[in-house]
């Protein structure tokens, strides 16, 4: 495990249980074809041992894998 801190698209340290919004649609590979939309709300993330990565559960999608370059503190 890295000793750098985990950045949002805006360069805010995020830390385990905090929410985030994407700023980008996304669309999940292996769902279906769910499309997560630009201002979605995600709640309580949890910081990975990769910088550039936090996992986070959504209504449709469970154990999401999230870059950090895509969401903003909220």
């Amino acid at each position: 495990m890295t000793d750098d801190p985990t950045k949002d698209a805006n360069g805010n340290i995020l830390s385990s249980g905090d929410n985030v919004t994407l700023i980008k649609d996304l669309k999940v590979k292996g769902s279906g074809g769910v499309t997560l939309k630009r201002g979605t709300l995600v709640k309580n993330i949890r910081l990975t041992s990769d910088p550039d990565e936090i996992e986070a559960n959504v209504e449709k999608v469970r154990g999401l894998v999230l870059r950090t370059e895509f969401v903003k503190k909220a």
